[in-house]
């Protein structure tokens, strides 16, 4: 049963590859309940919107709005903070507004060497050291473009954020269950949950949903897969050697990559009560390192041939460290 009035949704993009904008839209037959319930104000992905009918609509009018992508931008900054303000309810939706995501790797290096690397690297031709600029005067007019911030940013670390919901991209029944969940919770006949959950997800680790069999093994070696003997199909992937990040990451996935026979890469964030996802998952790596002996353990963990990739690929910028040292030089 549907309300009498429609709610209002929107959904934006910032910095991000557009996989949750096509994860949404994948729900289904359930799109039709979507569009009985919900009237689509702004959505750039699929129709033309400007910012400025968002600008001119009521504070808090927006019933719900799912942001992803992750800040990196003035213009996701701006958006970020508009959309805060004209959103009842803010939801940080996927793994690039919940945690930095890919996009967050960047903060390893400055703005500066990052641009460098996009302008002058080895595969462009740019003689004349051409950088882009936020500004350009021509003709007596002023043409403005989004500036890089010094770092990548969560949704959470610029404004304040309602909900959370994880994965790159969340997973399709998840995102129908939370789009039910809150439509029926616009039209008074369920509860969300407190402010500051994290929907669409469990609260245990991909761990707990995967079917292969621990057996609490000591390892002496980490190794890509590639680089492994033909894998034992219902064996735990990490006592096989292979690095597999399911023991800090959240589940609700349905644990699909180890049931495949690829390791978890952790896009479903930190489990439920970890701080730091990095921090987690090398405390889990460490308690399956058979060695006491510094060197012993330097060359298992010389097995992890990027170890930032492997602990922090989806949540540097949402961790405690955010960020390298030097990598907070402002752009030009």
């Amino acid at each position: 049963m549907t309300s009498a009035r429609k709610h209002r949704f929107a959904m934006y993009w910032a910095s991000s590859c557009g996989g949750c904008d096509i994860s949404v839209i994948n729900i289904g037959a359930k799109i039709l309940d979507f569009a009985e319930r919900f009237d689509i104000v702004f959505w750039p992905a699929i129709m033309d919107a400007k910012y400025s009918d968002v600008e001119q609509m009521d504070d808090g009018s927006i019933d719900v709005t799912l942001f992803s992508g992750s800040i990196r931008t003035t213009e996701n900054l701006h958006v970020a903070q508009l959309l805060r303000r004209k959103s009842a309810v803010l939801v940080a939706f996927g793994s690039c507004a919940s945690e930095g995501c890919i996009p967050g790797l960047a903060n390893l290096i400055s703005t500066n060497d990052l641009i460098s690397t996009a302008f002058e690297g080895p595969s462009t031709d740019n003689p004349s050291h051409i950088r882009p600029l936020a500004t350009w005067a021509t003709d007596g007019i002023t043409l403005e473009l989004p500036a890089l911030l010094s770092t990548v940013q969560t949704l959470e670390q610029v404004v304040d954020v309602d909900y959370r919901v994880p994965g790159c991209p969340p997973e399709t029944e998840q995102i129908a269950n939370v789009i039910e969940l809150v439509g029926a919770a616009l039209d008074g006949t369920a509860t969300l949950p407190p402010r500051g959950a994290v929907l669409g997800a469990g609260h245990s680790t991909v761990c707990d949903q995967c079917l292969r069999e621990r057996n609490a093994k000591r390892l002496t070696h980490f190794s890509r897969i590639q680089e492994l003997p033909p894998l034992a199909p219902n064996v735990c992937l990490l006592e096989q050697g292979v690095p597999c990040n399911g023991p800090a990451t959240r589940d609700g996935c349905g644990a699909k990559c180890p049931a495949a026979g690829a390791p978890c890469i952790g896009c479903y964030g930190a489990a439920e009560g970890v701080t730091d996802f990095g921090a987690r998952l090398l405390s889990a790596f460490a308690s399956v390192v058979d060695a006491s002996e510094a060197d012993d353990i330097d060359r298992i963990l010389d097995g992890l041939p990027d170890p930032v990739g492997q602990f922090y690929r989806f949540s540097l910028a949402g961790s405690l460290l955010r960020a390298a040292r030097g990598a907070r030089e402002v752009a030009p």
